[in-house]
């Protein structure tokens, strides 16, 4: 019998690690299971998180390498099919999943991140319509940002010629597609606002959701709702959305839509001006036509034709004011007199002098009317007024 070998527990978990390496299914093994204890290290980029279902667990960890690959975020509570290989963590003697690749269980990855990141970028306000700017109705300089050998930009340029070629076109030619596309067009972007385009198209033609996957790019995103100029996005075909629909102050369906929507149509603004010319032609032409008519009225006029006629007329509308103003004065002045005539016959009938003339007389002692006999004293010397003068008596007897 052998003896039993003694090993220290790193050799033992070294031991248990090469067996486990060592068994080729577990070198690529798929796991289907759900993300708990999610844990994201945004410093080093590593992910780490339990999988787990009804009965078991298992821890997992995914290295920076291979995360920085997924186009989701994981979350707690999400489903997900993992492809990676099983090992032993040595340090810590516990058996985990090093996981290569991750996806949605039930729905694309892609699509998934489409939605997480429009909901993020939603409640961060990108979105927001009180920050949309206006496009300009008469530009002068449009940019253009498009792959240069695509059939987008042709189109555009077609549309941007036919429909207002008084414009300028600053183009940017970049990647519309693969790992680089988004940088590209983000640094086409900060360009273009340093020139003096008055507005900016970002467009390239249909394809699948990994071909318009830089469009849905969060640092884009950021640069078009921090752009100094409008931006319109023109991007995939009428069904296709991408974040920089949502974030841009104008969505179009095409690339063509958007160069319709950066212009107006010359042609139909050439009519417009030509009816509003027609119109103020009419209207000025009937202003001087009732002008002429006015005028020929005054020169028709008696004033014109009989100006001594006028200064006659003036004269016996004179003489009928001086006559109206006569009759008035007079009438005024009747009416006073009778008036003045019935207050004086009153006042005269109310004249203390009216009753001396009738035989009475008035008697004063100091000044003082004598209404009472005690007013009087033998030896009083007072003044008696009759109609036509005053006496002076001395009371002898009371």
């Amino acid at each position: 019998m052998n003896s039993p070998l003694i090993l220290s527990v790193t050799q033992l978990n070294t031991y248990v690690k090469s067996i486990i390496e060592q068994d080729i299914n577990l070198n690529n093994v798929f796991v289907v299971g759900e993300i708990s204890n999610y844990v994201d290290h945004y410093r080093s980029g590593h992910l780490y998180m339990s999988i787990k279902d009804k009965q078991s667990v298992i821890s997992a960890v995914m290295f920076s390498s291979n995360a920085s690959r997924l186009k989701f975020r994981p979350e707690n509570g999400m489903s997900v099919i993992i492809r990676g290989r099983v090992s032993l963590y040595e340090r810590d003697g516990k058996y985990q999943l090093y996981i290569d690749d991750m996806q949605p269980d039930g729905v694309g990855a892609l699509a998934l991140a489409f939605e997480q990141m429009k909901e993020r970028l939603s409640k961060a306000g990108l979105f927001d319509e009180m920050h949309k700017r206006p496009i300009p109705r008469f530009p002068t300089r449009i940019g253009v940002i498009s792959s240069p050998t695509g059939a987008a930009v042709q189109d555009i340029f077609n549309v941007l010629k036919r429909r207002y070629p008084i414009a300028d076109i600053v183009f940017a030619g970049v990647q519309v597609q693969g790992d680089a596309a988004s940088r590209s067009i983000c640094d086409a972007l900060k360009l273009m606002n340093q020139t003096d385009v008055d507005v900016i198209i970002i467009a390239r033609g249909g394809g699948s959701a990994e071909d318009l996957w830089p469009f849905n790019d969060e640092k884009l995103a950021y640069e078009i709702y921090n752009s100094i100029k409008p931006v319109i996005s023109g991007v995939g075909h009428e069904t296709d959305f991408t974040i920089c629909d949502f974030v841009a102050d104008l969505r179009a369906p095409t690339p063509s839509a958007a160069a319709e929507l950066a212009t107006p149509d010359i042609r139909e603004q050439s009519y417009y001006i030509s009816s509003l010319k027609y119109s103020l032609q009419n209207y000025f032409e009937s202003y001087i036509n009732d002008l002429s008519y006015d005028l020929d009225k005054l020169v028709k006029s008696q004033v014109l034709l009989n100006p001594e006629k006028l200064i006659e007329n003036c004269h016996l509308y004179l003489d009928s004011l001086n006559e109206q103003i006569n009759v008035a004065f007079n009438n005024i002045l009747t009416t006073y007199s009778s008036s003045f005539a019935i207050l004086f016959s009153k006042l005269d009938s109310l004249s203390p002098l009216k009753v001396l003339s009738r035989g009475y007389s008035i008697i004063k002692n100091n000044n003082e009317v004598v209404k009472d006999i005690n007013q009087l004293r033998k030896g009083d010397t007072v003044s008696i007024q009759l109609e036509n003068g005053t006496v002076l008596a001395e009371i002898t007897e009371v």
